[in-house]
């Protein structure tokens, strides 16, 4: 049955004519699927569907979105990026089913060291992230973070080392995205988590990011902080994740303002 796909210039491109033709004929694209922008539920029989191409180094994967949400495109993104995102790709190369992703939550806070407060973001995804093409289940997320520079926490009230390359993007008060250095050196950077919708911090938030100019990044593995509604019970999920071993952190600077 045709789908409601859309398949840009740039995407046909890079997976050819014939596979296009496929997608848009319904013999590749899924039904249903979870939109890779907004992560809530799409199908491609009934709206509007977009098709975007993740290229890495050696890897190019197909996913689906709204395209209420973001246009068809091609979207590069780093290797390590790529399949840190990724569990597993079934199919072949550039269809068959769409990749079965992780969201990275974030939620923003702040956290007392040494007697002052810093803006901190603390990372979790919503599943385990497993090294693509590896056939595992073990989750990879810390030892994938501990690889790009992150440091394991042992104690929450420590400032960790600031990670060179990375930084936060913060424009107009709100949160915007979480950059890497690029896979070209120099200091290009791609993103390695961005917000669909920008989010907003407060106020306190982003006048300690502001006088700091340094954003504390803490990250653990699914199920070991959860949604925390207030900043105490934050950091006691965060102190008893650096007791269990499945805490890393890192400082980046804050970029924008």
């Amino acid at each position: 049955m045709p789908r409601m796909l859309d398949v840009s210039e740039d995407v046909r491109a890079e997976i050819g004519d014939e596979e296009a033709d496929r997608l848009l004929a319904g013999e590749n694209a899924p039904g249903s699927y979870d939109c890779t922008s907004c992560r809530t539920p799409g199908d491609s029989e009934h709206e509007a569907t977009s098709t975007v191409l993740f290229v890495g180094e050696e890897t190019a994967v197909l996913a689906f979105a709204h395209a209420s949400c973001i246009p068809s495109q091609v979207v590069q993104v780093s290797e390590e990026q790529l399949q840190g995102a990724v569990r597993s790709i079934t199919g072949d190369e550039f269809g068959g089913a769409a990749p079965e992703q992780a969201v990275l939550g974030i939620t923003s806070g702040l956290i007392l060291i040494e007697g002052a407060l810093h803006p901190a973001l603390v990372v979790e995804p919503t599943a385990p992230i497993a090294r693509a093409g590896s056939g595992s289940t073990t989750d990879e997320f810390l030892p994938l973070l501990i690889e790009q520079g992150f440091v394991p926490v042992t104690d929450v009230g420590r400032m960790p080392s600031v990670l060179s390359g990375w930084s936060v993007l913060l424009a107009m008060g709100q949160l915007h995205a979480i950059l890497q250095p690029g896979t070209g050196g120099g200091s290009s950077q791609v993103s390695w988590w961005q917000a669909h919708q920008p989010l907003q911090v407060t106020e306190g938030w982003r006048a300690a990011a502001n006088r700091t100019q340094r954003v504390l990044v803490f990250a653990a593995p699914v199920g070991s902080i959860g949604q925390q509604p207030r900043e105490d019970l934050l950091r006691d999920a965060l102190e008893k994740a650096a007791s269990d071993g499945t805490l890393v952190s890192a400082a980046m600077p804050l970029a924008g303002t």
